[in-house]
C-alpha cells in the first residue's frame, strides 16, 4: 500500500506527464497542420496555426510552474530531482517546436501569394521522419523507455541527409532563376525548421537518457567554440575568414562560413589566399542551411552591409557580431590597386579575428 508521501508524489508526476503530453500533442498536430497548409497554400490553416501557439507558450508557464513546485514541496533526490531537471529542459524544447511550427506557417503565408511550385513531397519526407521522432521522444519520456529514446535519437541523422539533399535541389533552382530569392528563402526556412524538429525530439531524447540512466549525451561533441562568418555569396570575404581563422590552428574552435545567395568562389580570391600560404583546395561556397550543426554556432558575423538585416534568426543566446568590410573581388582598377584590396581586407580580418579568438579563450579561462 503506498504511503501518502508516495501518493502525493505519484500524482504529482502524473499531472507533469499530463501537461508536457498536452503540449506535444498540440506541437504535433501544428505540425501537420503546416504539412496540409503548405501542400494547399491554405491561409487560414496557417493563420490558425500562428495563433494555436499561443497555447502552447501558455503550457509553458504551467509546466514550469509545476516541476517548481514540485520541487519545492516534494524535495526530490536521486531519480525523481533527474525527472524534474529533464522535464524542465524538455518543456523548453516543446515550446521551441511550437515555435517552428508558427514560423513554418508564416513562410507559408509568403509562398501563399506567389507564384512557386513547392516541391510538397519532399517536405512530406522530412516531415514524415522528424513528426514520428518528436512522438516517440515524448512517449520515451512518459514511459521512461530509455531504448526507445536510444532508437529514436538515430534517425536524426537521416532527416538532417534529407534536409541537405533537398536545399541543394532548392538552390540550384534558384541558380537557374526558376524559383525568385524570396520563395528560396521561405523554402528553405521550412526545410530547416521540420528538420529542427527532429533536432528538438534528439535533445528530448537526451534528456530522457539522462533521467533513466544518469547518462548525459546531449549535444556531445558542442564543447567547442564556433564561429561562422556570413556574406552575400561565400564567394570572397566569408572564404577569406574562414581561411585565415582555420590558419590560427585552434583545437577549441569550429570555424566555417556561409552565404545567403551562394555562388562559386571568385578566381581572384583563390589565388591571393594561396600566395598567402593558407590551404583553399577543398574550399566550396555554401548556404547558412548547409552550414552542419549550425544550431550549435555561438557567434555569426556578418562581413557584408546587405547581409545584416537579412541573416536568418540564429540559435538562441548566439553573439551577432557587424564586421562589414568591402568586397574586393569586386574592385576595378590596376592589378595593383585590386591586390590592394584584397591585401586591406585580409589584414582587416586577420587583426579582429586573432582579437575575437583571444578574448573567447579569455572568457573561457575566467
Amino acid at each position: 500500500m503506498p504511503t501518502h508521501l508516495e501518493q502525493s508524489v505519484q500524482r504529482d508526476i502524473d499531472r507533469i506527464r499530463s501537461k508536457v503530453n498536452e503540449m506535444a500533442s498540440l506541437g504535433e498536430h501544428a505540425l501537420n497542420n503546416c504539412m496540409r497548409a503548405l501542400a494547399e497554400k491554405n491561409r487560414v490553416l496557417a493563420y490558425s496555426i500562428i495563433l494555436g501557439d499561443q497555447r502552447i507558450d501558455e503550457l509553458e508557464k504551467e509546466v514550469d510552474r509545476l516541476c517548481l513546485e514540485f520541487i519545492v514541496r516534494q524535495q526530490p533526490v536521486a531519480g525523481l530531482l533527474r525527472l524534474a531537471y529533464a522535464t524542465i529542459r524538455i518543456n523548453l524544447e516543446l515550446e521551441r517546436v511550437g515555435d517552428y511550427a508558427e514560423s513554418i506557417a508564416r513562410q507559408i503565408l509568403k509562398l501563399s501569394s506567389m507564384d512557386t511550385k513547392i516541391p510538397v513531397e519532399r517536405y512530406t519526407e522530412i516531415a514524415s521522419l522528424s513528426i514520428p521522432m518528436l512522438r516517440d521522444s515524448v512517449r520515451a519520456f512518459v514511459e521512461q523507455d530509455a531504448e526507445l529514446a536510444r532508437e529514436t535519437m538515430a534517425t536524426e541523422e537521416v532527416v538532417d541527409g534529407l534536409k541537405s539533399r533537398l536545399n541543394s535541389d532548392l538552390m540550384k533552382f534558384g541558380q537557374e532563376n526558376r524559383v525568385s530569392f524570396e520563395s528560396l528563402n521561405a523554402l528553405m526556412m521550412i526545410a530547416r525548421h521540420f528538420e529542427r524538429v527532429s533536432d528538438q525530439a534528439q535533445n528530448i531524447c537526451a534528456e530522457v537518457l539522462y533521467m533513466c540512466t544518469g547518462e548525459f549525451t546531449r549535444n556531445k561533441g558542442t564543447e567547442a567554440s564556433r564561429l561562422l562568418f556570413v556574406d552575400g555569396h561565400n564567394s570572397c570575404c566569408s572564404q577569406m575568414a574562414e581561411a585565415i581563422a582555420n590558419s590560427l590552428h585552434q583545437p577549441q574552435f569550429v570555424f566555417s562560413s556561409a552565404g545567403l545567395a551562394p555562388k562559386p568562389i571568385d578566381a581572384k580570391t583563390l589565388e591571393f589566399l594561396r600566395e598567402k600560404g593558407l590551404e583553399v583546395s577543398r574550399a566550396t561556397s555554401k548556404s547558412i542551411d548547409q552550414v552542419p550543426n549550425f544550431e550549435h554556432y555561438q557567434i555569426m558575423i556578418s562581413l557584408a552591409k546587405e547581409t545584416s538585416k537579412r541573416l536568418p534568426p540564429g540559435p538562441k543566446r548566439t553573439v551577432c557580431l557587424d564586421w562589414a568590410v568591402q568586397d574586393p573581388s569586386q574592385v576595378e582598377g590596376s592589378p595593383q590597386e585590386i591586390h590592394d584590396a584584397y591585401e586591406s581586407v585580409y589584414q582587416f580580418l586577420q587583426a579582429h579575428i586573432k582579437d575575437l579568438v583571444e578574448a573567447v579563450l579569455d572568457e573561457k579561462i575566467d
